[in-house]
């Protein structure tokens, strides 16, 4: 007897207080996030914070897959055709173009070397005329080109060189009307000196071969004609006017830049294509950070809704938060499942919107094809925006950023409104129960 009641008057043993994140919180947070049937509004706005963070992540996902498309494809059409290093003679004219190719290629990096002749003209057909960009150019040359290597879509460029004829872009051909075998006049200022000054120079050329690079731009105004035809239309006999330098890393060329102006071995202009390209691609990024920005705002609009929709469930749910707290429920686990509540609904509208804007990115010109087929216009005119296709690119790089900023911005929505109920007074919650 003595010693019940001696065991009686020790001091009671606490109680071991729930662990974080048990499968209690995670049992309560889920439940509150169903709603009561009587009490629908506030599933109802969980429903629609899902919705906006999960159209807001897909929104992003699309718009800077398709930023990134737009700079790659046009990276690859723009120094696919153009080189990536540019060099120009000064001083004397390049006559020594084959031996400064074999030094350039000697360069660890340097994939290939073209040296051309280029020059501003004028065609015509029987039709129409147009403006071009001549360029001449080795057979073995053309063949190793990436914009048109691979991309000769009638004709071909086997015996270019003796074939003396053109080779010409698409959207040229169809400007002018002309089909393989027929004849383009070109036309140049730049022709023989005469007694009443300088004559112009015109010649025709059959049309060998015509490609389709894909960016309107070059498929409209590009003419290839053989190095030792357009040495002598341009008078420019035994001359290139500039070598272009084809390197393996387009975005990190410092260090391959710097061997080729060691071993060119003559007074030269170099330029890559970042210099001749700055202001585009600059653009490009710019408006790529700044379009990423203005759609985060749209997840930052649907982390409200949780704030607000936590808030309601807050005032909703005190009651049962105030008989949690009185049966030993801790400050720190009504928290923690409000913080689940808000948490999930941003977790589960991120993975929806990853996997939606994955598929819309991925399919995004055949999306875009239907739409022009459903309401019979062109959502995409290639006369505008460069290429002919919408293009594409998913990068890992973006998705990380999209969802850790989602997610991030899910959980600090939840922080204010779990606070307030693990603040909340079991006392003043139960005073009119």
């Amino acid at each position: 007897m003595t010693d019940a009641v001696a065991a009686s008057a020790l001091p009671a043993r606490a109680e071991p207080a729930t662990r974080p994140f048990s499968a209690f919180e995670w049992m309560v947070a889920l439940r509150y996030l169903r709603g009561r049937r009587a009490k629908a509004f506030v599933s109802e706005i969980a429903g629609f914070s899902f919705l906006g963070i999960g159209v807001g992540v897909a929104t992003l996902i699309v718009v800077m897959s398709v930023m990134n498309g737009f700079r790659h494809e046009l990276l690859d059409k723009i120094v696919g055709i153009n080189g990536h290093v540019f060099l120009q003679g000064v001083e004397t004219p390049l006559t020594d173009y084959d031996a400064v190719d074999a030094r350039l290629e000697a360069v660890p990096g340097v994939a290939m070397v073209v040296p051309m002749i280029e020059g501003a003209a004028a065609v015509s057909s029987p039709y129409n005329q147009s403006g071009a960009l001549v360029r001449g150019i080795k057979e073995a040359d053309v063949k190793r080109l990436p914009g048109i290597a691979g991309h000769i879509v009638l004709g071909t460029i086997e015996g270019f060189d003796a074939a003396g004829g053109v080779a010409i872009g698409q959207r040229l051909a169809e400007s002018l009307a002309l089909r393989i075998g027929d004849t383009m006049s070109v036309l140049t200022s730049k022709g023989p000196q005469t007694p009443f000054g300088v004559a112009p120079r015109i010649k025709s050329y059959p049309v060998v071969a015509i490609f389709q690079i894909g960016m309107s731009e070059f498929d409209s105004s590009f003419v290839y004609m053989p190095l030792g035809e357009a040495q002598a239309f341009f008078g420019k006999d035994g001359e290139a006017t500039v070598i272009e330098a084809f390197v393996s890393d387009p975005d990190h060329m410092d260090a391959v830049r710097r061997t080729m102006d060691s071993v060119v071995g003559r007074p030269m202009i170099m330029t890559d294509w970042r210099q001749r390209n700055k202001t585009f691609f600059d653009a490009l990024n710019v408006e790529s950070n700044v379009m990423f920005i203005i759609l985060a705002l749209i997840v930052l609009v649907a982390a409200l809704n949780i704030i607000s929709g936590l808030i309601m469930l807050v005032k909703d749910k005190s009651p049962d938060i105030a008989i949690l707290r009185t049966m030993g429920a801790t400050r720190g686990s009504i928290l923690r499942i409000f913080l689940i509540t808000g948490t999930t609904i941003g977790v589960a509208g991120t993975l929806a919107g990853l996997v939606l804007g994955i598929i819309v990115a991925s399919n995004i010109e055949r999306i875009r094809s239907f739409l022009n087929w459903a309401f019979n216009s062109n959502l995409f005119p290639s006369e505008l925006y460069f290429l002919s296709h919408l293009p594409s690119r998913i990068e890992a790089g973006d998705i990380f950023a999209v969802v850790s900023l989602t997610v991030l911005l899910s959980v600090l929505a939840t922080l204010y409104p779990s606070w307030r109920a693990a603040t909340l007074d079991p006392v003043e919650a139960l005073r009119y129960e």
